[in-house]
């Protein structure tokens, strides 16, 4: 399959392709996948970072489709980590439903990086959902000790069985359910943010578009935080 124009912009920016291959599967919830796989050289070539990411590619009719997912697990000498997919009615989560062990998956490694914030911050202070929780718990696990207050958006009831990687003696899971397109995320957040904001914080936000924006914006310019200590990125668009 090819990947259209987007492929092609990818490679102008120096993405690399790789074929990762199903090993196996679990559905963690009724909303819920876990996919093993094997890299197809990705770690060797690449290494492993804290919340590093991969485009995989699908066909929906007849076109390439890609959608971002962060490696759970990477394990660089067996070459294997996991992807998690918020199941929806969508191209990846028909995808992921479906997979068997043999099945292979096109994949381009483009934009990742991460940088711990350094100095270390006094706290972290994290807004989620199921969508970007791979990358909320390799951001947790990147960073220990260090005290965290987590606000997850949650749309299903089995959300509430999630695997967040939290530290009792660290981490604070503040959720909320989804509720008016996000805007009840957001009236939380900024009631509760500020009295955490003078902790030294390092924001990190992956919501929806949208609300990651909203909050992206209320953190830097109403709550003047420098713009180094507020990492956002939008990791779904509602419909």
């Amino acid at each position: 399959m090819g990947h259209g124009w987007q492929g092609a912009v990818l490679k102008l920016m120096r993405g690399k392709d790789f074929t990762f291959t199903v090993t196996g599967a679990e559905q963690v919830t009724e909303d819920y996948r876990r996919v093993r796989f094997t890299d197809g050289g990705l770690l060797a070539a690449a290494g492993i970072h804290p919340t590093m990411w991969v485009r995989l590619w699908f066909e929906n009719a007849g076109k390439p489709h890609q959608r971002a997912y962060t490696l759970v697990d990477p394990d660089l000498e067996a070459g294997t980590f996991s992807l998690e997919f918020a199941l929806h009615d969508g191209v990846a989560s028909h995808w992921a439903r479906g997979c068997a062990p043999g099945d292979t998956v096109e994949a381009t490694l483009q934009g990742t990086g991460f940088e711990a914030p350094a100095p270390l911050p006094g706290r972290l202070l994290v807004v989620g959902d199921p969508a970007s929780l791979p990358a909320v718990n390799s951001l947790l696990d990147a960073l220990p000790g260090v005290p965290a207050t987590v606000w997850f958006e949650t749309q299903h009831a089995s959300d509430e069985e999630l695997p967040i990687r939290l530290d009792p003696e660290h981490h604070e899971l503040r959720r909320v359910p989804r509720r008016n397109d996000g805007a009840d995320l957001v009236a939380r957040v900024k009631a509760e943010l500020p009295g955490l904001a003078d902790s030294d914080p390092y924001v990190w936000i992956a919501c929806d578009t949208a609300t990651t924006r909203t909050l992206a914006t209320y953190a830097r310019k109403e709550l003047a935080l420098p713009k180094e200590r507020v990492h956002a990125l939008g990791y779904w668009r509602a419909s």
